[in-house]
């Protein structure tokens, strides 16, 4: 055995394991000050997010040849009894000092307005005042509607004044973002030190993870921030938000799995040292696979359309990698280094009996060994009837509207400003043509339902021509970030590109949405059996077997689709969100599968391994008496980490983290301990074909698999 320890003992011998937190300080040393940096390496601009190849994008590349990308923050006033003269004259000289700004990258000279909504007893106006979108811009966007607000306040006067257009909803969105990651690290620890703290119910035992696990952000962190400067990879604030999250939650799993093998070893062994090193030979083929499966899972996104989603994956599965690796090297070596006092106040001394043996697991597992086909025919048949309501998901886009869990000063202003003109004003069209059919292309824009005819103006700052194409913009009667207003997009790209010899295209912030909509239907598409692919792949190599593998991979999409059906139930009817995001099952999927996918590796290894032994019914009883309060605990933990999403004041960060966490606690209360257990006793051996194993010998299982689970014998690992 030593031979075949050799490994583990690399990492807790009683040298090595001073060695292995040596290497870790020196490295964290190096890559924390470079951590906290990551949020300045962040691209959150338009191109970021969307598909490079969309015709929006391509239009929102050559609008910079005209001028720098701007977008406009739009200062609304109305008064519901009409403007008096003292507010025109107030919003007169609001325009006047608004034209003299140019801080945050505020462009003054250019302000446009006051527009009045009618010409005689005005009740609103707006005045427009564009901000420059450079590399600072997405930093900057909310110091500039800032001091845009310094200026416009009106104090108590009774005078409603709200900034809103694309520069008031991004300022926005950037408060929102900002502190993401101190906000997620603070709950996602909060969550972990709790659920810790009731797991191991020992104060100091929790310490442990919840710095090597901290270590692993870190270090990530940095790692990701050397990418993201130096060799082009794409973070923004969504892949910052979510690898906070995947870092926790999967380093804290791996730490359970290793600390109930580790404490099993600590009953078996007197010296520390030699009960790691087995817990780590027995337990580091189910980590390694769980680890694996995640990261290639996550690197399947960089088949993806979309920006945003394409630069998640490597930000992911680089998060998980490193978590993997030091929840298998950091933490088994501060574990030894502290000794079984760690564990106070119930130590595991040498020779005392296991507790999980005789538990509620065990009597889970002798309980479903009686009638298991009957367990799992009404297991799945109730996750089917949950799947029912997907009827109820709406996963075609959020509206600014109702993307913040709250109402923000941007959308108020946006509700009053479509109260008083055309809904569409304040985020354009934007249309590039060659100039020789230029005037047929206006003339087809104007033409178009949806588009206000005498709003087509070449913006101020443009050039009027550049190397032969030309510039200008329209505004369109219904919200721009509606659906009638995506389909107004579709009808202009027809009009446009029906003329001869224009080479027209149609871009600006509806165009945007329109192809991120398309693009990421294409990658649900593609990503979801990729992904699928890969996890049957692992599953396959790790047990050795087809029939295992694909009635797994069958039970985590029944437990994905249940969980979505349910997550659409609660939206509609309990937290009233009005929809989901085009993304939303990608990810809700992705997270799912590949963790979810990990309690199941947790127990079939823990199976397969008590099968060599004492035969494959009386196995599952025994492993999931083995597994089954870790495999809880750390399905708590993850779903905890993920609901920290909520916190966010983001309806899209709330509606992932809801449908995650309640995926993970479906998979882990149902799918795995129910569902899997009541197959695998059902199925019998023939489940591990066509590996030899499905020939098992009668004699290797003389015992009922429903009685009573004995104690385990010090065994190698299944072969």
């Amino acid at each position: 055995m030593a031979g075949r320890r050799g490994v583990a003992h690399l990492v807790c011998g009683r040298r090595a394991k001073w060695l292995v937190l040596a290497l870790w300080v020196v490295v964290l040393f190096l890559t924390a000050p470079f951590a906290s940096k990551l949020t300045d390496a962040q691209d959150n601009d338009a191109a970021s997010w969307l598909p490079g190849s969309a015709e929006s994008t391509q239009v929102l590349e050559t609008s910079q040849e005209f001028r720098p990308e701007q977008i406009p923050a739009v200062v609304v006033y109305a008064r519901d009894g009409g403007l008096t003269a003292g507010d025109r004259a107030r919003i007169t000289e609001d325009a006047a000092r608004l034209r003299g700004l140019t801080a945050h990258g505020i462009r003054g000279a250019e302000t446009r307005g006051p527009v009045y909504d009618r010409p005689v007893d005005p009740r609103a106006a707006e005045i427009f005042v564009p901000i420059t979108m450079d590399e600072q811009g997405w930093q900057r966007i909310a110091p500039a509607v800032a001091s845009i607000r310094d200026v416009v306040d009106p104090g108590d006067s009774g005078l409603a004044v709200h900034i809103t257009g694309p520069g008031g909803t991004s300022a926005d969105f950037s408060k929102a973002f900002e502190g993401i990651d101190s906000t997620l690290l603070l709950a996602a620890m909060g969550v972990v030190v709790v659920m810790l703290l009731i797991t191991y119910r020992s104060p100091t035992l929790l310490v442990v993870p919840v710095l090597a696990v901290v270590a692993a952000l870190f270090t990530a962190q940095a790692l990701i921030y050397f990418l993201a400067t130096h060799a082009g990879l794409t973070v923004n604030g969504q892949s910052a938000g979510i690898l906070t999250v995947l870092v926790f939650g999967a380093g804290t799993d791996y730490a359970l799995l290793l600390v109930a093998r580790y404490r099993e070893e600590l009953r078996r062994h007197e010296d520390r040292h030699e009960a790691m090193a087995r817990a780590l030979h027995r337990a580091g083929p189910a980590v390694l696979a769980s680890g694996a499966t995640v990261v290639l899972s996550m690197l399947m996104l960089l088949a993806a359309e979309m920006n945003s989603t394409r630069g998640l994956g490597p930000v992911a599965a680089i998060g998980v990698a490193v978590a993997l690796l030091a929840m298998t090297t950091l933490f088994p070596a501060l574990l030894v280094i502290c000794g079984r006092w760690i564990f106070w106040p119930v130590i595991p001394h040498h020779g005392s009996a296991d507790p999980t043996e005789r538990g509620v697991w065990a009597r889970t597992g002798t309980g479903i060994a009686r009638r298991p086909r009957l367990v799992w025919a009404v297991t799945a048949l109730a996750l089917a009837v949950c799947s029912l309501g997907l009827i109820q998901l709406r996963a075609e886009g959020i509206s600014n509207a109702d993307a913040f869990t709250g109402t923000p000063d941007s959308i108020t202003g946006q509700r009053v400003s479509q109260k008083y003109f055309p809904a569409g004003s304040g985020d354009p069209l934007v249309v590039v043509s060659d100039v020789a059919g230029s005037g047929r292309v206006k003339l087809a824009v104007a033409r178009t339902p949806g588009v206000v005819p005498t709003s087509l103006t070449r913006p101020p700052g443009t050039k009027p021509v550049h190397e032969g194409q030309v510039l200008f913009e329209a505004t369109m009667t219904d919200p721009a970030d509606s659906e009638a207003a995506k389909q107004t997009v579709e009808r202009v790209r027809d009009a446009v590109h029906e003329v001869p010899g224009a080479d027209a295209q149609v871009g600006g912030g509806t165009a945007a949405l329109l192809d991120m909509d398309k693009a990421t239907t294409h990658d649900n598409r593609l990503i979801i059996p990729l992904v699928l692919g890969v996890v049957l792949l692992i599953l396959c190599a790790l047990l050795r077997a087809l029939i295992a593998p694909l009635l797994l991979v069958g039970t985590v999409i029944l437990s994905f689709t249940a969980a979505l059906g349910l997550s659409a139930l609660a939206f509609r009817h309990l937290f009233d969100y009005a929809g989901e995001s085009t993304d939303f099952p990608l990810f809700v999927f992705v997270f799912l599968v590949a963790l979810g996918i990990d309690y199941n590796i947790f127990l079939t290894t823990r199976i397969r391994e008590e099968a060599a032994h004492q035969g494959t019914r009386r196995g599952v009883v025994t492993g999931l008496a083995a597994t089954g309060a870790v495999i809880t605990s750390a399905g708590l933990v993850l779903a905890g980490t993920f609901a920290a999403l909520a916190t966010l004041p983001m309806v899209a960060f709330a509606e992932i983290g809801f449908a995650v966490a309640l995926g993970v606690l479906l998979d882990t209360f149902v799918v795995r301990s129910v569902l899997v257990t009541s197959l695998f006793l059902d199925i019998g051996p023939k489940i591990w074909w066509p590996h030899r194993s499905a020939r098992e010998s009668p004699a290797i299982a003389p015992k009922d698999p429903a009685q009573p689970v004995e104690s385990a014998e010090d065994r190698p690992p299944f072969a």
